[in-house]
């Protein structure tokens, strides 16, 4: 079965008895999540496996050999599904839950979310169909929603985000890095809650009682990196989502990202992800992102991509 084309947003809901299987020897040119309800799939993704039960998240990356199918001894396998290019917000969200050759697997979701994860993807079905329709509770089996028109779209990828929030948040805390000073990781956590805001070594030194020279000593031997690279880093992700899920012009992404400049905004979003932030966001509303990060991270997922794992430690 030939998987969706990329730079669609393509959903559906599945019932499958035993004996149901998907191969792709070539994987994906899109990125695959499903959501088991009931009974029991496997999945494989390169040298990957894993079985998935009832309330269960498996995320599969592009560019790598996979299959699924209902699991062994099951007799059925009922799954939410959906194929879509990835938001650049969600690689570090599934990081924590990487289990090689790009895949996640989210496991331990609370039960107390899993109405929830369900309500999204039954959103998300709806509105790839008829934006703003009231949610369908399950649609007839095998049917499969194709988000044609920018709002479909941008309004089931909301819907997605939902799940892999609440399912990344609520199944285990990603374990702090070992070492790690708090102080520092409080100043990480400054940076990515509001990277637009207008940090300085100083003022990021001062929110967690350190020198300046202290903090800028500490945080670079401790994360590789100095603060204001980590910062440019952050919104520079932070950017890419205003091009990705707003109509703002370029330079109010730019102001709303800590940029004083739009020419200086304009050169580094280039070196940073390959293309100038316009053509950016044309790509990813057209016919899918086909830009290559120019650095060791890949937070945005490519057509082909490479096997291993798309969302490299950053840290």
């Amino acid at each position: 079965m030939p998987a969706p084309p990329p730079g669609l947003v393509v959903t559906g809901h599945f019932d499958q008895p035993s004996g149901y299987a998907v191969n792709r020897p070539r994987g994906s040119m899109s990125w695959l999540f499903t959501w088991t309800l009931s009974g029991g799939g496997l999945l494989w993704q390169g040298g990957a496996k894993t079985s998935a039960g009832a309330g269960r998240l498996v995320v599969l990356a592009p560019g790598v050999p996979h299959g699924y199918a209902t699991g062994p001894g099951d007799r059925h396998w009922r799954f939410w599904w959906a194929h879509c290019q990835a938001r650049p917000a969600w690689a570090a969200w599934l990081r924590p839950y990487d289990a090689g050759d790009g895949m996640y697997v989210v496991t331990s979701v609370p039960a107390g979310a899993h109405d929830r994860v369900e309500a999204a993807f039954r959103r998300m079905h709806t509105d790839a169909r008829r934006p703003g329709a009231p949610p369908e509770t399950v649609p007839p089996g095998g049917q499969i929603a194709v988000a044609h028109d920018s709002t479909a779209r941008e309004l089931a990828l909301c819907a997605l985000e939902e799940v892999v929030l609440i399912t990344t948040a609520g199944a285990r805390p990603a374990a702090p890095r070992p070492g790690l000073d708090a102080r520092i990781r409080r100043a990480q956590e400054l940076i990515d809650a509001d990277p637009g805001a207008p940090h300085t070594v100083r003022s990021l030194a001062e929110g967690v009682s350190l020198s300046p020279s202290r903090f800028a000593h500490l945080f670079s031997r401790q994360l590789g990196r100095s603060p204001m690279r980590a910062l440019r880093e952050a919104r520079l992700r932070h950017a890419a989502r205003l091009l990705e899920g707003t109509d703002l012009p370029v330079e109010r992404v730019a102001a709303a990202s800590g940029f004083a400049s739009p020419f200086h905004f304009n050169r580094v979003f280039r070196e940073r992800f390959g293309t100038p932030p316009g053509a950016y966001r044309t790509a990813l509303h057209g016919n899918g992102f086909r830009g290559v990060p120019r650095t060791g991270e890949n937070v945005l997922p490519k057509p082909i991509a490479p096997r291993g794992n798309p969302f490299p430690p950053t840290d």
